[in-house]
């Protein structure tokens, strides 16, 4: 968690301009474009990245949709994911999180900032009245959001997690491409008490469109995703990693 305050510390000066800034253009969509708060946002995190001694190497944009909107489904380790998602991901993308967690200072601003949807994680109605934003924004509005189908995170580090079904519904029932999305190694990011550089991953993969997954409940697409996701990352480790990698999940 050292490097996590050390970023937070480091940048306090330039959060007296960023976070009224965000949340200036956030109330204002009419004058701002999403594309314009967007590039706000991009910004924020590459002062985080460039002060933090964070590095994020990005694979596969040429697999990104080029039109219309999608869903990006990632696995989740730690604070840092959304961010190298973020900075690898040309256009807009709008974030789903757990409500609890989305009101501290800067998170709250840069969640709505980019037009993102906060979940009540035990409260069902409201899930359902989220997802169906998500389907609607989706099918009519072009846009794109990145959800985390594992649900949170605790120290799973490389290792992937259940993903949950209904996390996928929002994608099927607007017919939109599904975009599994490996993240590697983000979990060093702001885990340990080293300020060394860091370097992580992340591997847009080949989507799933409408045609692949048409006959599939959203529970097999949960699996699928998830396994193609462990896959890559398997593929992309090395050394200690690797072999830790292993056996967490020799001891499934």
């Amino acid at each position: 968690m050292l490097r996590f305050f050390y970023v937070i510390i480091i940048n306090l000066w330039r959060a007296v301009y960023f976070i009224p800034m965000m949340r200036y253009k956030a109330n204002r969509p009419a004058r701002y474009s999403l594309e314009e708060r967007y590039a706000l946002g991009k910004e924020v995190v590459h002062h985080m990245q460039r002060t933090g001694k964070i590095h994020t190497k990005a694979y596969g944009q040429e697999n990104l949709p080029k039109k219309g909107g999608y869903a990006l489904f990632a696995n989740h380790q730690g604070k840092y994911d959304a961010l190298g998602i973020i900075d690898s991901h040309e256009k807009p993308l709008s974030l789903v999180m757990d409500e609890a967690r989305s009101h501290t200072i800067l998170v709250a601003q840069f969640l709505d900032l980019l037009e993102s949807k906060r979940l009540v994680l035990d409260d069902v109605r409201q899930g359902l009245k989220i997802m169906k934003e998500i389907t609607r924004e989706i099918a009519e509005d072009g846009k794109r959001f990145l959800i985390f189908p594992e649900g949170g995170y605790e120290k799973n580090h490389n290792k992937v997690c259940t993903f949950k079904g209904g996390s996928f519904k929002c994608a099927m029932k607007a017919k939109a491409p599904i975009v599994p999305v490996a993240i590697i190694d983000s979990y060093k990011a702001f885990e340990g008490n080293s300020l060394k550089r860091i370097d992580t991953q992340v591997h847009f993969l080949k989507p799933l469109f409408f045609e692949d997954y048409k006959h599939m409940n959203s529970q097999d697409v949960a699996t699928l995703v998830q396994e193609r996701i462990q896959k890559t990352i398997l593929d992309h480790l090395s050394g200690k990693d690797l072999a830790l990698l292993q056996s967490q999940l020799a001891e499934v």
